[in-house]
Formats: structure tokens, C-alpha cells, sequence
């Protein structure tokens, strides 16, 4: 008798024709279909090969549901990381647990650090205007110039797609020195009052100051110098920048921009690898479970569903004759019955399968054990506690 070992491509794919507990599980699986579809009564209509790839198709359908769950529960973890496992091949994250972090969220929050100019993915440039005596309007995109006298417009698109120039900031106005605002005994520091105390030689005093002070009053520091000091302004429209007022020195200062380019979120200023990493539920590096990791559990279900599969494909098979001629009579296949049952067997297992994933998931979990401790801390206040020998909290 022809086992599953000694045959020849036993199977479509030959995914787990190496693997022991696969081909002892194919053997048995021959005498558990042809039974449980009546061989011993009436012929089945199977052969081994069919039957084999019906079990390695349920094999991979299982690993195929567990591994959409597993990224369900964890893709945030694995979005920019490399897409082949160690041997080249998707393989490598099926069945581990990863780690988390915050990458996604560091990732996510970059545009909003770049705008404010704390950080991000982007390069910002630096250019001046060079001013001329009574001539208020000037076009940013053919005097903006970089420190060497090149146009910062022409010269930067030799590599880049042509794009429009962004102004982040435009330094119009002339920076004063204000140390008295950063002075923590000026009357301007009103909070100098309320956390003042004294130590023990009357002449010295310490004041408590919280750090947001001196962000504010930094903050109070800027605002003052662009509004209240500044007598200069600018308006920017189209390509043009016109200044406020008209400069009347005989050699003008330099205007001075801060500008960048709109955003190409496949080329960022530095080489991020990552953005040729993970970026989908297509490209997660799972690979098939292997059948002597899956437990009783999956073993089961795996069993099932190819006897569905074996049922379909029994169905289909009889269906080809609608019926049979014999001595006096003629034989009518169940082809149709059993391509139904199949269908609805395979299509009852899924869904139990899912269901069961859908309450393990990450965050379910999450949800679960803090439902649980919950209810655990509303079952320990009626336990009784000896007055005087436990402290209770809760």
C-alpha cells in the first residue's frame, strides 16, 4: 500500500511534504474521509492525491485566517520593517509575538513636529533677498539666493521634481535684546510674588518658578518684537513679496527667508529604508504555519475542513452523472446534496474559526482582562476582612 511518503508529488504545492506530523496525518486522513463518506457501504470516489490536497489546502486556509488575525492584532508593529524573512522569502513573523512600540505614532506625528519646526522628516533652506533702494516689490522665485549667490529655486530642482516654494518664515524685522524679560527678579515677573519665601539671612529670597514661565514669556518675548517693536511688515502674493516700507537706504540689508519645498512622502531629506518596509496587510512577511507547531486545536479543524473540501469535491464529481443505469432500474447519484453540505460545512467552520479570533485579538484581550479585573475588585469588597488586621483599598 502507497503511503504518503513514498509517493511522488503527493501534493499541488509540496508545502508540507517534508514535515513528519504532515505525512503521518495524511496517511490516517485517507481512512477517516473515505468512512466518514460511507466507503465502507459505497464506493468514494476519491483518490489519495485528491485527498491529500484537499488536506494541504485546509492546512494552508488555516494559517491563511490565523495569520489575517495576527496582523489584525499587531500591523502597527509591523509597518516599515522589512518585507522578506532571513531565507529571502515572506516568511519569518508567523507565529511570534512582537514587541510593541511606537513607531506608527512617532511616524504619525512628524508632519505636525515639521510644521512647527521641532523636528520632522524634511529639510528646510535658508536664502535672502538682497534689497534695493526704493523697490517694494520683489519675485522670490528669481532673487531668493542661497549663501554662495546661486538661485535657490533653479538650483535645487536639478535633482528634485519641480514644485512650488513654501515660505516658513520670513525675517523681517530686526531682533532687540530683552534680558529683562527673562529676569526673574523684574516686576514683569508677576509670579515672583506667590512662590517667594524667605531663607534664613533676610537679604536672600528664592523664588519657585515653573519651567512653562519662562516658555511663555519667551513666547511674550517674540510676539512683542514682530508687533509692538517692529515697524517693518511684508505681504506675500502669488510669487511676489512686497515690504513694508519701501526701503530708502542707499544699500539696503539683505531679506532673509526661511523656505522649503512641498513634501515627497517617498523621498524624504535622509535614506529611510523603512519606506520600502511593510506598508499593507499584502506585503507582512507571514508565511505558512508549519504542521507540527499547530496544536490539537488547529489539527482538528484542519481535519474538518477537508472533509468538507472532500465532500465538495465528491459532490462535483458525481454530479458529472446524474444517474447510473442498472438491471431494471437506474441508480441516481447525491452529487448535489453533497456539494451543498460541503459549501455550508466549509462555510460553517470559517465562521467559527473567525468568530473565536475576532475575541483573542490584542485589543480584545485588552478589553478582557480589564473587564476582569473589574469584576474581581467588585467581588472582593464582599469578602470579609478582620477589623484591625487588613487594610482594604478599593
Amino acid at each position: 500500500m502507497a503511503t504518503f511518503a513514498n509517493t511522488g508529488n503527493p501534493t499541488p504545492f509540496g508545502f508540507f511534504d517534508s514535515d513528519t506530523a504532515f505525512q503521518q496525518e495524511a496517511d490516517n486522513l485517507i481512512t477517516f474521509v473515505k468512512r466518514k463518506l460511507g466507503d465502507d457501504i459505497l464506493s468514494v470516489e476519491l483518490t489519495k492525491k485528491q485527498i491529500w490536497a484537499n488536506l494541504e489546502e485546509a492546512s494552508l486556509e488555516y494559517s491563511s485566517i490565523l495569520n489575517q488575525y495576527q496582523a489584525k492584532s499587531q500591523i502597527v508593529q509591523f509597518l516599515g520593517m522589512p518585507t522578506t524573512g532571513s531565507d529571502g522569502h515572506m516568511s519569518g513573523s508567523e507565529g511570534r509575538y512582537p514587541r510593541e512600540n511606537l513607531d506608527y505614532l512617532t511616524r504619525f506625528a512628524e508632519p505636525y513636529a515639521f510644521e512647527a519646526g521641532t523636528g520632522g522628516s524634511y529639510d528646510m533652506m535658508s536664502g535672502s533677498i538682497q534689497l534695493v533702494k526704493n523697490q517694494q516689490d520683489y519675485d522670490i522665485y528669481n532673487t531668493l539666493k542661497d549663501a554662495s549667490g546661486d538661485l535657490i529655486f533653479s538650483s535645487s530642482m536639478n535633482t528634485a521634481p519641480r514644485s512650488k516654494l513654501q515660505i516658513s518664515e520670513v525675517f523681517h524685522f530686526s531682533p532687540q535684546a530683552a534680558y529683562r524679560f527673562f529676569d526673574t527678579t523684574s516686576a514683569i515677573n508677576y509670579l515672583n510674588n506667590e512662590f517667594s519665601f524667605e531663607s534664613f539671612t533676610p537679604e536672600t529670597i528664592f523664588y519657585v518658578l515653573p519651567v512653562f514661565e519662562d516658555i511663555l514669556r519667551a513666547g511674550q518675548l517674540d510676539l512683542s518684537n514682530r508687533v509692538r517693536r517692529s515697524n517693518y511688515s511684508y505681504k506675500i502674493i502669488g510669487t511676489k513679496i512686497r515690504l513694508y516700507p519701501l526701503p530708502t537706504q542707499d544699500t539696503p540689508r539683505k531679506l532673509f527667508l526661511r523656505i522649503r519645498f512641498f513634501s515627497d512622502p517617498l523621498n524624504p531629506s535622509y535614506q529611510d529604508e523603512t519606506i520600502k518596509g511593510v506598508s499593507n496587510l499584502s506585503d507582512i512577511p507571514f508565511g505558512k504555519l508549519k504542521y507540527s507547531e499547530i496544536n490539537s486545536i488547529g489539527r482538528q479543524w484542519i481535519r474538518q475542513y477537508a472533509l468538507s473540501l472532500s465532500k465538495e469535491q465528491l459532490g462535483l464529481i458525481r454530479s458529472k452523472f446524474g444517474s447510473i443505469p442498472i438491471p431494471g432500474a437506474d441508480l441516481t447519484l447525491n452529487g448535489t446534496d453533497l456539494v451543498s453540505q460541503g459549501r455550508e460545512d466549509k462555510k460553517t467552520l470559517i465562521t467559527q474559526l473567525t468568530e473565536m479570533l475576532e475575541t483573542m485579538t490584542y485589543d480584545k484581550l485588552v478589553e478582557l482582562q480589564a473587564t476582569r479585573a473589574e469584576n474581581i475588585n467588585k467581588q472582593l469588597k464582599y469578602v470579609p476582612m478582620p477589623n484591625g488586621l487588613a487594610i482594604f483599598m478599593g
